[in-house]
């Protein structure tokens, strides 16, 4: 069992899909959780008291990733309330379903600030409160991905430019910070249900597809199953797994 008893978890975008099953599984594990959302304030709040019923320290706060004064204002609280931080899960991520014919520099610029440039921010951030951690202990930054970064996707293109640029910049940052103690990895998830993907185009038609080329039974891929490996990514079990993207689509891309 995975055991994150006094740690200090950071999860952006986490009020709901994958992020807001991260943060139950992270406390179910033992862990403080701090939740970040934008809009969803009212989720957020719902899935703190979840988490403080666990009898973990928790709060709710209301940042953009997209914007450097959130996430330096967000960072400071984490510093004040708790004092350390052991986990970063770099989560949350917009842009849109469009067209690269139809997007503006302004959809792109946003999709990048949100997508990518929050990952260094957040980290440069938090890296005076993962010093102050325990020494015998790694600290676990994980950012999340998607297929997008290397594959070409009907109107996913500004998302996939920008989970491809997260997975160099997550590899570069744990040439940087690797002999910190810190370990920088990002979780590659498979299409996962979720109010985000279930606004893509042809969703009920890529869902079956994705389906049917899995090999793994009949298991299917959920925020829940994602959580469970982004928790492996986060706990000692991969204190060795250094600058990697560790893919988890129950086998999808196997067929090419």
């Amino acid at each position: 069992m995975i055991d994150l008893e006094g740690q200090v978890a950071l999860i952006t975008g986490a009020s709901r899909g994958i992020g807001r099953a991260t943060a139950l599984k992270l406390a179910e594990a033992g862990a403080d959780v701090i939740i970040n959302y934008v809009t969803s304030q009212t989720a957020a709040r719902e899935l703190a008291d979840q988490i403080a019923a666990m009898g973990r320290r928790t709060a709710s706060i209301k940042a953009d990733v997209s914007e450097p004064e959130d996430i330096a204002s967000m960072l400071e609280f984490v510093g004040s309330e708790f004092g350390h931080l052991d986990v970063l899960v770099s989560n949350a991520a917009s842009g849109g379903f469009r067209s690269l014919r139809e997007a503006t520099p302004q959809h792109f610029e946003s999709t990048m600030n949100t997508n990518v440039r929050a990952l260094m921010l957040l980290t440069q951030a938090a890296l005076p409160l993962m010093a102050d951690a325990s020494a015998a202990r790694r600290r676990k930054i994980v950012a999340l991905s998607s297929h997008g970064s290397h594959r070409a996707l009907p109107a996913y293109g500004l998302i996939g430019a920008s989970k491809a640029a997260l997975e160099s910049l997550a590899r570069h940052l744990a040439l940087e910070v690797g002999n910190q103690g810190i370990n920088v990895n990002v979780l590659l998830a498979g299409l996962v249900e979720t109010d985000s993907t279930r606004g893509f185009p042809g969703s009920d038609q890529a869902f079956a597809t994705v389906a049917s080329r899995r090999l793994v039974g009949d298991k299917t891929l959920s925020p829940e199953s994602v959580a469970e490996a982004i928790l492996f990514l986060c706990s000692p079990l991969s204190d060795l797994v250094q600058g990697q993207t560790l893919v988890v689509d129950g086998g999808e891309t196997l067929h090419g």
